[in-house]
């Protein structure tokens, strides 16, 4: 498999965007980065974190039509595509923490009827759609303690689907689920922090990526499966590399560009050219883009606009 070259776009965008020219022209700009691939990301939901049923909801669910929209444009401007079905929960837990009772199958059960549904859908609409790579699952602890289960959904997602698996797992879980040989490609979400509250140099950046590479090798040790960073990423913000996964708004802390782009360096540096490390999805690329003069003003993932973009500019057009 190639170097990917990716990031994703669109998240939480809600029905009524992919399929405007707004959108279309938010894609080509991240294209022109030097992309080979996209992540295009479906937004799900069931109603807390003990819910029994996965389903879509009005307004904030992407339609087919808007998926398969987004996927041609990707197509049309030569970029494999990753497709991500993600549940969320409307009670605000993170997903990772759906869970139930332990002592009886039953719930967890009833629980893998739901979401098998939900994830064969779209493993057959990436399939009609010649859909390069399916993510079958993002930062689910809970469910992906469930190995039994979790084996028999990759089972049935590969009778309709033909391409790559790959299932995204939260960083620090590298090791914990048996089931993980299974999938073609292993995910991690990559928020690993890797400065101090007295240093957020560059150097000491490189330092701590050196530490995490050996966490990500050993992954691909034990399991004897490539992988990549599913996702990746960090805000604008003062010490954020502290805690990179954060995604709270904090109106006091100072911006910083350079911060976030000496993540994306360090993090490039590090595990571009690992032979068992296949890349990157940088999180997250808006589906609507602001005037480009209003672009630094926000605290966000995004780097639009912001020194990271030329970071990432270089990386993705000047390296195979």
């Amino acid at each position: 498999m190639e170097m990917i070259k990716g990031y994703t776009w669109g998240f939480y965008s809600g029905s009524g965007k992919f399929a405007t020219s707004e959108a279309e022209q938010s894609m080509e700009y991240l294209a022109s980065l030097g992309l080979n691939w996209i992540c295009i990301p479906v937004n799900c939901f069931q109603e807390a974190f003990y819910s029994l049923n996965v389903f879509w909801l009005f307004g904030r669910t992407q339609t087919d039509e808007e998926v398969r929209f987004a996927v041609r444009k990707a197509r049309s401007l030569g970029l494999k595509v990753c497709l991500k079905p993600m549940v969320d929960c409307l009670d605000r837990s993170w997903r990772a923490r759906i869970n139930f009772p332990t002592e009886t199958d039953f719930y967890w059960g009833k629980w893998f009827e739901s979401y098998t549904r939900f994830m064969l859908y779209y493993a057959k609409l990436a399939e009609e759609e010649g859909v390069e790579m399916l993510c079958t699952g993002c930062e689910m602890a809970g469910m992906d303690s469930q190995a039994g289960h979790c084996t028999e959904l990759i089972g049935k997602v590969r009778e309709v689907y033909t391409g790559i698996v790959m299932h995204n797992i939260n960083h620090g879980d590298e090791l914990r689920f048996r089931w993980l040989g299974e999938i073609d490609v292993i995910g991690i979400s990559a928020y690993y922090p890797v400065s101090v509250p007295d240093d957020n140099s560059l150097d000491m950046m490189r330092k701590k990526w050196a530490e995490h590479r050996e966490t990500v090798r050993r992954c691909h040790e034990h399991y004897g499966k490539p992988v990549m960073f599913a996702e990746i990423g960090v805000r604008n913000e003062r010490g954020c590399t502290m805690y990179p996964w954060d995604f709270k708004y904090r109106p006091d802390a100072p911006y910083d560009e350079q911060e976030q782009a000496d993540f994306y360096q360090s993090a490039m540096e590090t595990m571009w050219g690992e032979p068992y490390f296949r890349g990157f999805f940088w999180w997250d690329w808006k589906a609507v883009l602001p005037p480009l003069e209003k672009a630094s003003e926000n605290k966000d993932f995004t780097i639009y606009g912001k020194k990271a973009e030329s970071v990432l500019k270089e990386w993705y057009r000047n390296r195979d």
